[in-house]
């Protein structure tokens, strides 16, 4: 009796969560990002300020100009934000959420130098962490940034969005909901992954991209049909 009420009480979550959990991300994260491109452009978006415009920032963004970089920024920041709280193509502005803070991570963030996983986590902290006067990261918040954005990507914007309405409209909401649980899959999750992680530690974004690499040849390989004999 007790499994079987757990049982309903999680179908009856797992139901509710379709509509709330995924607009709880995405009113929270809307927020930050709209605000942040909001005070960017309150800085004006023609020209990037000082601290910015001294930033390293990585291939292919340290390519542009920092004024470039900033009205990209900028713009991604406010466009992004305001489509992540309507839930309109909200896993690319995910995505693209995804690679700002990424960027900001790396150039801002990140500790400037570390010799092993354990110094590196000192860096996991709100406030600049200081050790003989050496920046070790504050990395915390846009880290968690990021993990709440993985969901969006991965999942949607959730019943309550436009993304969801489109589909309902369109007849294809039955499909989309189902899925795809094949290699092809993850052979995409892991190259999403890999190319964020290429950027923060590189062993392991090498290592995601080549399992990437690996399972898109597997779900070819599956799709050649074997000759008859």
């Amino acid at each position: 009796m007790l499994i079987d009420f757990y049982d309903k009480l999680a179908q009856r979550l797992s139901g509710a969560g379709n509509w709330l959990a995924p607009l709880g991300l995405r009113l929270l994260l809307a927020y930050e990002f709209f605000s942040a491109g909001r005070q960017k452009w309150g800085a004006g978006i023609g020209e990037a300020p000082g601290w910015f415009a001294n930033q390293d920032f990585p291939v292919p963004f340290g390519l542009l100009s920092a004024n470039m970089n900033w009205a990209m920024v900028t713009l991604g920041e406010l466009i992004a934000g305001l489509a992540i709280l309507l839930g309109l193509l909200t896993r690319f502005f995910a995505f693209v959420l995804i690679v700002i803070t990424t960027v900001a991570i790396v150039s801002v963030h990140w500790p400037e130098s570390w010799a092993s996983l354990g110094q590196l986590w000192e860096g996991y902290s709100v406030s600049r962490v200081m050790d003989d006067g050496e920046f070790r990261g504050n990395f915390r918040i846009p880290l968690l940034f990021m993990a709440m954005l993985l969901p969006l990507l991965f999942l949607g914007g959730g019943k309550l969005s436009v993304d969801h309405l489109l589909v309902t409209l369109t007849g294809r909401s039955t499909s989309l909901d189902q899925g795809s649980e094949d290699v092809l899959a993850f052979a995409i999750a892991t190259l999403i992954l890999g190319l964020v992680a290429v950027y923060l530690i590189l062993s392991w974004g090498i290592v995601l991209l080549l399992l990437s690499a690996a399972l898109f040849v597997y779900a070819r390989v599956r799709q050649v049909p074997v000759p008859a004999a």
